[in-house]
Protein backbone atom coordinates (compact mmCIF):
# COMPACT_ATOMS: atom_id res chain seq x y z
CA UNK A 1 0.00 0.00 0.00
CA UNK A 2 0.99 3.74 -0.80
CA UNK A 3 0.87 5.73 2.75
CA UNK A 4 1.05 9.24 3.67
CA UNK A 5 1.80 11.24 5.86
CA UNK A 6 2.03 14.51 6.93
CA UNK A 7 2.20 16.29 10.38
CA UNK A 8 2.52 19.88 11.29
CA UNK A 9 4.70 21.35 13.05
CA UNK A 10 3.92 20.51 17.01
CA UNK A 11 2.90 17.10 15.80
CA UNK A 12 6.34 15.96 14.30
CA UNK A 13 7.68 14.42 17.01
CA UNK A 14 4.26 12.32 17.73
CA UNK A 15 4.24 10.98 14.44
CA UNK A 16 7.72 9.93 14.52
CA UNK A 17 6.96 8.29 18.03
CA UNK A 18 4.14 7.20 16.50
CA UNK A 19 6.28 5.81 13.38
CA UNK A 20 8.81 3.97 15.42
CA UNK A 21 6.60 2.41 17.42
CA UNK A 22 5.05 0.93 14.43
CA UNK A 23 8.04 0.88 12.38
CA UNK A 24 7.88 -2.81 11.79
CA UNK A 25 4.22 -2.77 9.47
CA UNK A 26 4.90 0.94 8.36
CA UNK A 27 8.40 -0.76 6.70
CA UNK A 28 6.39 -3.10 4.59
CA UNK A 29 4.59 -0.73 2.40
CA UNK A 30 5.56 2.38 0.25
CA UNK A 31 5.65 5.63 1.92
CA UNK A 32 5.71 9.37 1.01
CA UNK A 33 5.59 12.37 3.21
CA UNK A 34 6.29 16.18 3.46
CA UNK A 35 9.46 16.91 3.05
CA UNK A 36 10.78 17.73 6.40
CA UNK A 37 7.91 15.13 8.33
CA UNK A 38 9.90 12.58 6.15
CA UNK A 39 13.04 13.50 7.20
CA UNK A 40 12.15 13.81 10.57
CA UNK A 41 10.74 10.27 10.29
CA UNK A 42 13.46 9.17 8.07
CA UNK A 43 16.34 9.80 10.64
CA UNK A 44 14.26 8.63 13.81
CA UNK A 45 13.13 5.29 12.27
CA UNK A 46 15.41 4.49 9.22
CA UNK A 47 12.62 4.04 6.88
CA UNK A 48 12.82 4.68 3.18
CA UNK A 49 10.61 7.77 2.72
CA UNK A 50 9.81 9.70 -0.83
CA UNK A 51 9.16 13.55 0.10
CA UNK A 52 7.53 15.60 -1.61
CA UNK A 53 7.64 19.43 -1.06
CA UNK A 54 7.22 20.84 2.37
CA UNK A 55 3.90 20.97 3.49
CA UNK A 56 4.16 25.15 3.51
CA UNK A 57 5.63 25.06 -0.16
CA UNK A 58 2.47 22.83 -1.78
CA UNK A 59 3.67 19.45 -0.23
CA UNK A 60 0.08 19.09 1.13
CA UNK A 61 -1.21 19.73 -2.27
CA UNK A 62 1.42 17.19 -3.69
CA UNK A 63 -0.24 14.50 -1.77
CA UNK A 64 -3.63 15.65 -2.24
CA UNK A 65 -3.17 15.29 -6.09
CA UNK A 66 -2.11 11.84 -5.28
CA UNK A 67 -5.41 11.10 -3.56
CA UNK A 68 -7.09 12.39 -6.72
CA UNK A 69 -4.99 10.14 -9.13
CA UNK A 70 -5.66 6.92 -6.97
CA UNK A 71 -1.88 6.51 -6.06
CA UNK A 72 -2.66 6.84 -2.19
CA UNK A 73 -4.08 4.39 0.00
CA UNK A 74 -3.88 5.75 3.19
CA UNK A 75 -2.93 9.03 4.97
CA UNK A 76 -1.39 9.69 8.65
CA UNK A 77 -1.93 13.53 8.59
CA UNK A 78 -1.49 14.47 12.00
CA UNK A 79 -2.84 18.74 12.42
CA UNK A 80 -1.97 21.31 14.75
CA UNK A 81 -4.82 21.27 17.65
CA UNK A 82 -4.60 24.49 19.59
CA UNK A 83 -7.07 26.33 17.91
CA UNK A 84 -4.95 29.38 16.89
CA UNK A 85 -5.48 28.97 13.30
CA UNK A 86 -8.11 27.86 11.23
CA UNK A 87 -7.57 25.30 8.56
CA UNK A 88 -6.18 26.31 5.61
CA UNK A 89 -7.36 25.40 2.02
CA UNK A 90 -4.87 23.02 1.31
CA UNK A 91 -5.54 21.10 4.69
CA UNK A 92 -9.51 21.11 4.02
CA UNK A 93 -8.92 19.74 0.35
CA UNK A 94 -7.15 17.13 1.16
CA UNK A 95 -9.39 16.12 3.66
CA UNK A 96 -12.38 16.52 1.07
CA UNK A 97 -10.34 14.24 -1.59
CA UNK A 98 -10.03 11.69 1.44
CA UNK A 99 -13.98 11.23 1.39
CA UNK A 100 -14.49 11.53 -2.58
CA UNK A 101 -12.00 8.86 -3.15
CA UNK A 102 -12.48 6.59 0.06
CA UNK A 103 -9.28 6.83 1.27
CA UNK A 104 -8.73 6.54 4.89
CA UNK A 105 -7.46 9.33 6.76
CA UNK A 106 -6.00 9.25 10.39
CA UNK A 107 -5.66 12.86 11.66
CA UNK A 108 -4.91 11.92 15.55
CA UNK A 109 -2.77 8.98 17.15
CA UNK A 110 -5.71 7.23 18.14
CA UNK A 111 -7.17 6.38 14.79
CA UNK A 112 -3.73 6.43 13.50
CA UNK A 113 -3.45 3.07 15.68
CA UNK A 114 -6.69 1.49 14.49
CA UNK A 115 -5.85 2.05 11.10
CA UNK A 116 -2.22 0.79 11.06
CA UNK A 117 -3.02 -2.21 12.91
CA UNK A 118 -5.99 -3.03 10.65
CA UNK A 119 -3.21 -2.36 7.44
CA UNK A 120 -0.95 -5.74 9.41
CA UNK A 121 -4.60 -7.83 10.17
CA UNK A 122 -5.13 -7.24 6.29
CA UNK A 123 -8.37 -5.67 6.76
CA UNK A 124 -7.77 -2.30 4.85
CA UNK A 125 -7.27 -5.10 1.68
CA UNK A 126 -10.32 -3.84 0.09
CA UNK A 127 -7.91 -1.04 -1.82
CA UNK A 128 -6.22 -3.80 -3.36
CA UNK A 129 -9.56 -4.45 -5.55
CA UNK A 130 -10.20 -1.20 -6.34
CA UNK A 131 -6.75 0.26 -7.05
CA UNK A 132 -5.86 0.62 -10.62
CA UNK A 133 -2.30 0.01 -9.82
CA UNK A 134 -2.86 -2.89 -7.51
CA UNK A 135 -1.32 -6.60 -8.32
CA UNK A 136 -4.44 -7.58 -8.84
CA UNK A 137 -5.93 -5.19 -11.24
CA UNK A 138 -2.95 -5.27 -13.44
CA UNK A 139 -2.71 -9.20 -13.70
CA UNK A 140 -6.56 -8.15 -14.99
CA UNK A 141 -5.90 -6.15 -17.24
CA UNK A 142 -3.27 -8.53 -19.31
CA UNK A 143 -6.05 -10.94 -19.92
Amino acid sequence: MYIAIIAENNKKELMAQFCIAYCGILSRHNLCATHVTGKYISDATGLEIETVLAGSSGGTEQIASMVSYNEIDLVFYFRNTDGAEAPSEAEVNLLRLCDVYNIPVATNIATAEVLVTALDSGNLNWREFINPRSEYNMKKRKV
